[in-house]
């Protein structure tokens, strides 16, 4: 999965990218071939850890960036927010409820947890739209609960 971002100082797009096994340097490099290329692995994952914690520490860290609205609509028209290679788009599971407390149980019980963070549009004063919410778990917390 790829996710692109406007430089701050606004001279072009840089890629946060993430893959599921090692490959060595070399090989990026090659593949990539548009300039520098900076490596560094998920500092929150410990070696060996299973897919399942693997997988929320990456989400967490590409939804930083999946989340940041582009600086200038016009220069990033046709991108989408994030793109992923060919037979790996993530599945949808929709949850339904007659409250967002009723859904936010469903989800507690696929989950294994409560969530670590969580947002009620009913708490932010400005919000206009229809009633929504967001929920974000952490594995240790959801597994632990």
């Amino acid at each position: 999965m790829w996710v692109p971002e406007w430089h701050p100082g606004g001279h072009g797009l840089h890629l946060h990218y993430a893959m599921g096994r090692y490959v060595p340097r070399g090989k990026i490099d090659e593949a990539w071939g548009h300039g520098y290329v900076h490596i560094k692995r998920l500092s929150d994952v410990p070696p060996g850890a299973g897919g399942l914690r693997q997988g929320r520490s990456t989400a967490r860290y590409l939804s930083k960036y999946v989340t940041k609205a582009f600086s200038s609509v016009d220069r990033a028209s046709g991108l989408h927010r994030y793109e992923v290679g060919q037979g790996f788009q993530p599945r949808g599971l929709r949850l339904h409820g007659r409250s967002g407390h009723e859904a936010l149980a469903k989800a507690v019980a696929v989950m294994g947890g409560a969530p670590a963070a969580e947002w009620w549009s009913r708490d932010a004063p400005a919000w206009e739209g229809p009633p929504a919410y967001w929920f974000s778990w952490d594995h240790a917390r959801a597994v632990a609960s």
